[in-house]
């Protein structure tokens, strides 16, 4: 582009410099040296507008192109199918490890919740209300109070072994600004809002910060159990993944493609987690929170497609109205492949399922899309035999749960893996 416009800045000068040759020989010496310099002085600096002008689009145009590649990072909404296929190569995933369960334990992505509302199943001693960004989908908690905490007033049952995963966006003043802790209430004094520095019996705090990750783990009357790392830390003013793989007393957090934290023993044993809670108090930070999903982990693939023929996985995710697959999905794509090498013989139909949001027509199709992004990734990807494959698409049409909760739809997107 600057080489363009430098040329057309000759080409004005070329022709404003023929057209004055005239006149200019009738006029004297330094009139005339006098008349060019100030032609030459106004081509450049009309050169040097133009530049800057060009060179503001192109600036313009790289971030609403950043913008809309971080619109698509979610996977919490269905209704307009890619017009493709387009795989995604899975670079530098091999430090996915985790494999969701085939249970959703808890979903909450807000879209049951009027924007400018505090959620209704939450609760807070400060302020926060439910918006809308500019760089994502859907609609986002904005924690904006000061020294304030965001309980989720009902309890869940947690299993030794499970994921939690949830969707951040730091503001540009982002430190420490959020504070998830998952904690064991205790039973002779609860609380649905429960603002102590260390809530319940026992439990386990994760820190993002803007430097790297801490994590403690506390009971009564002991000492802290702490990990920290200092790779892959969240970005200011850009939706950062956060996965959390809780097994027993070890905490894996994992974040940009990478393993950032593994702490073996940072939850003490006798902690039985029942509630969970984030905390903002960072008093100059107003993140915003979504798409906070908690599952089972470590599904027995083997079994579940060997003895009962059929896989259920929450585990191959997708970006938003895309057939594009999630780098996290790595895990799940790697222990079904692990289960055909070991039975050759063994064929399997993928079909894709989505929710009901949107056009009934568009998700059947994006459906079907999403299972050959599969079947591709597990021949491109991971060597499995493409005749031992088949894909279908159901879309919305079978429904595991009414698409009437946040929760229950997130139920319905699925891929199932069946032993044919």
């Amino acid at each position: 582009m600057k080489r363009f416009i430098l040329l057309a800045g000759i080409c004005i000068l070329s022709g404003l410099q023929a057209n004055a040759q005239g006149w200019l020989e009738k006029m004297g010496k330094k009139v005339k040296e006098k008349t060019v310099e100030n032609v030459e002085e106004r081509i450049e600096q009309n050169t040097e507008n133009a530049i800057d002008k060009e060179l503001d689009k192109a600036e313009k145009a790289v971030k609403q192109s950043d913008d809309r590649d971080n619109s698509d990072s979610s996977d919490t909404n269905e209704g307009k199918a890619s017009n493709g296929a387009k795989q995604t190569k899975l670079e530098g995933t091999s430090q996915y490890d985790f494999v969701p369960g085939n249970k959703i334990l808890y979903f909450e992505d807000f879209s049951q919740d009027a924007i400018g509302d505090f959620p209704a199943q939450w609760t807070s001693n400060g302020s926060g209300e439910v918006k809308t960004v500019n760089i994502a989908p859907g609609r986002w908690l904005h924690l904006n109070g000061e020294d304030a905490v965001y309980c989720y007033m009902k309890e869940i049952e947690f299993p030794d072994n499970f994921i939690i995963e949830f969707d951040l966006i730091p503001d540009n003043q982002f430190d420490y600004g959020i504070e998830l802790t998952l904690y064991q209430e205790d039973k002779s004094d609860p609380k649905e809002l429960n603002d102590n520095l260390y809530p319940g019996i026992g439990g386990i705090q994760i820190v993002p910060k803007k430097d790297g990750w801490e994590t403690k783990g506390y009971h009564t009357d002991k000492d802290w159990l702490t990990g920290n790392a200092s790779r892959n830390p969240v970005i200011q003013e850009e939706l950062n993944h956060v996965i959390v793989w809780i097994q027993k007393r070890r905490v894996r957090i994992y974040h940009q493609g990478a393993k950032v934290l593994d702490a073996p023993t940072n939850i003490y044993p006798e902690t039985k987690f029942d509630r969970l809670r984030f905390s903002g108090w960072d008093r100059h930070s107003s993140p915003y929170v979504s798409n906070l999903k908690i599952t089972t982990a470590a599904s027995d693939t083997r079994s579940k497609l060997i003895t009962e023929g059929k896989l259920v996985t929450y585990g191959i995710t997708f970006d938003v109205n895309k057939a594009d697959i999630k780098p996290e999905s790595y895990g799940t794509l790697k222990s079904i492949t692990d289960v055909l090498k070991e039975n050759p013989d063994i064929k399997i139909k993928i079909e894709g399922h989505t929710d009901s949001d949107g056009d009934a027509a568009a998700n059947l199709e994006l459906s079907k899309l999403r299972a050959d992004a599969v079947k591709k990734q597990l021949s491109t990807g991971f060597g499995i035999e493409t005749a031992r494959m088949q894909t279908a698409g159901a879309g919305e049409n079978i429904p595991i749960s009414p698409n009437d909760t946040p929760a229950n739809k997130a139920t319905n997107r699925r891929v199932e893996i069946t032993k044919l």
